[in-house]
């Protein structure tokens, strides 16, 4: 949570906690995020420095109306253009969510597949992560195809890579000591 995406995060938090509008915010927020991930364009509208105060502005003010965010998060999205903030919306989404997280006593587990897990699988994943870790797991997919096969898992401090890549990785260095 620290630096600047952690400040602006725990600012949207406490409002959003204030104003009883944690769960609206949360999908606005994740709605944002998916935006990002999805659109190269969005990703450069927010870091660019060409652009002016008034030009991003209206930019970000046209994407929370098109976007459909309640009022509070459509505020914040205007306050960071305004200060010039917009490069830090991944950190301070990706530090709410945590918070929220935090607050519904949530471990968070990134998943790395191959390809996108089906549902039954996510949950599968998710509850053989709770039995061994305890508590409850929320499970945030992401697909990489280059990992060929397996899982990497994230959770807190640990990770475990089961993916093939690594499995080709560990081999390819344990047949250079061969030789």
């Amino acid at each position: 949570m620290a630096g600047l995406a952690g400040r602006y995060a725990t600012a949207l938090f406490d409002l959003a906690d204030e104003q009883s509008a944690l769960e609206q915010v949360e999908s606005d927020i994740k709605a944002l995020g998916s935006m990002l991930d999805a659109s190269p364009d969005l990703r450069h509208f927010i870091s660019s420095p060409i652009l002016k105060r008034e030009e991003r502005s209206r930019g970000i003010a046209a994407l929370a109306a098109a976007a459909g965010v309640c009022d509070l998060s459509a505020r914040f999205l205007g306050a960071l253009a305004h200060n010039r903030r917009l490069f830090v919306l991944p950190g301070v989404i990706e530090s709410f969510l945590a918070k929220l997280s935090e607050r519904r006593g949530e471990s968070v587990a990134e998943i790395v597949a191959a390809r996108p897990l089906s549902p039954a699988q996510a949950t599968a994943v998710a509850s053989a992560l709770a039995a061994s870790i305890g508590g409850n797991i929320k499970v945030d997919v992401k697909v990489d195809p280059s990992l060929i096969g397996g899982l990497v898992v994230r959770v807190g401090s640990r990770m475990v890579d089961s993916s093939i890549r690594a499995k080709l990785q560990r081999l390819q260095l344990s047949m250079k000591g061969v030789g």
